[in-house]
């Protein structure tokens, strides 16, 4: 049987996190949603249909994975499964059956021989042939719509890994100085990591993972459920519930139910909360993030232009890739910011919705230098770390920057 994990039409939803990425690299727990599909259906051939202008790096990421191949739907039985599925319990699947959650394909199971007989231009409509071939089935799956929905299930996905991650106590480095509060059976840290003296680690709400080559600098405390990713550094970090970081983030400050994607720093004091970070983002010292409007009201987000009710009362930021931030940045409650922006600020609150390769400055919103500059700065940043801003990688930006020029449209330059 062939794993084929495709992308629909509602991976928009998440903009701007995916638009350098396919929706199933979002995070949520310790791992991606893909991470967690491929456990849930391992061992078998496994193909991708994405966005065109995403499969170049992808490609890259993933060499044995076979990207918008027509030919991977032919030959074998199929298993189709939607990348908006967060699984976390074991599935049991029907042969030739669709399940269906709100309306949308969670999974679709099609023998080779009813397979052979579709007749399709594209994977969409394979798709739709297929679902009315095969019986249907409805299902209470966890089929994420929004951003916002990731936040909202961290904690449980990490209480649910940490059980399928069958290790705890402390293999690492680890101080004398450093105090435990609660039960080591919550507790892994991983055989490369430190935790230096006068760290505190709370596992009475949940588990704590820190992963390899993690290192936990002094006056740091973590608070279960929580993840740290492998090569991520703790400065003097207050790291709440519901937080699952890196790999390779710097962080710093407090940190309150949130996920932030590898790469991303925010080294100095500040406040996040209920917030999602996507990768090589830059937060700047004693930048603060909203997340609860002082009239207790459920938080609203900005979704492809439209305000969209989170249903949550609690509800901080969504920052795109690349975005720098200088310090003091105020973020308002549930502040939508795209991929690759400038803010510096003003010290007045940001507004609500902030476009992708922008510029704030005195409290302006511009298109700024414009986007080889942005690319410029970009290549920096990454070669700190030791990476190189591929020729795939810069076709990928402008490939988004053409997506997301409608939200620039009414901007001048700086």
């Amino acid at each position: 049987m062939r794993l084929i994990i495709f992308e629909d039409e509602k991976c928009e939803n998440f903009y701007p996190l995916t638009l350098l990425r396919p929706v199933f690299e979002l995070k949520c727990g310790h791992t991606t949603l893909l991470s967690k599909i491929l456990r849930a259906f391992e061992k078998m051939e496994t193909g991708f249909f994405i966005r065109d202008h995403l499969a170049p790096t992808f490609r890259k990421r993933t060499p044995s994975g076979i990207i918008n191949d027509k030919e991977m739907l032919n030959g074998d039985d199929l298993l189709i499964v939607n990348g908006r599925w967060l699984i976390t319990d074991a599935v049991q699947l029907g042969t030739d059956e669709v399940g269906i959650c709100n309306g949308s394909v969670t999974y679709l199971r099609i023998s080779k021989e009813k397979a052979l007989t579709i007749k399709a231009e594209d994977f969409p409509s394979f798709l739709a042939i297929a679902r009315a071939k095969v019986r249907e089935k409805k299902i209470p799956a966890r089929l994420i719509n929004y951003p916002w929905e990731l936040i909202r299930y961290n904690r449980e996905v990490m209480e649910s890994e940490f059980a399928f991650l069958k290790k705890s106590g402390m293999e690492g480095k680890v101080s004398s100085m450093v105090a435990i509060y609660g039960s080591e059976k919550n507790l892994y840290v991983a055989t490369t990591a430190e935790l230096h003296p006068f760290v505190v680690i709370d596992t009475t709400n949940g588990a704590v993972v820190i992963d390899e080559k993690a290192i936990i600098l002094p006056y740091s405390r973590i608070e279960g459920p929580a993840y740290i990713g492998e090569e991520t550094h703790i400065h003097s970090g207050n790291i709440c519930g519901g937080t699952s970081i890196g790999p390779f983030c710097r962080i710093g400050g407090e940190v309150e139910d949130s996920i932030i994607q590898g790469y991303t720093n925010k080294y100095h004091s500040g406040f996040l909360g209920h917030s999602y970070l996507g990768e090589w983002v830059n937060i700047g010292a004693i930048a603060t993030t909203s997340d609860l409007r002082n009239d207790y009201s459920a938080v609203k987000v900005y979704i492809k232009g439209s305000l969209i009710d989170t249903g949550e009362i609690k509800m901080g930021s969504f920052i795109g890739d690349h975005t720098k931030t200088s310090i003091g940045t105020l973020f308002n409650t549930g502040t939508m910011v795209g991929i690759m922006s400038n803010i510096i600020s003003d010290g007045g609150l940001l507004p609500r919705f902030i476009p992708s390769f922008c510029l704030i400055f005195n409290g302006k919103v511009s298109r700024g230098r414009g986007f080889n500059a942005l690319v410029e700065a970009a290549r920096r940043v990454m070669s700190r770390r030791g990476k190189i801003l591929s020729e795939e990688d810069e076709n990928l930006l402008k490939a988004a920057y053409e997506l997301t020029a409608e939200e620039r449209g009414y901007l001048t330059e700086f």
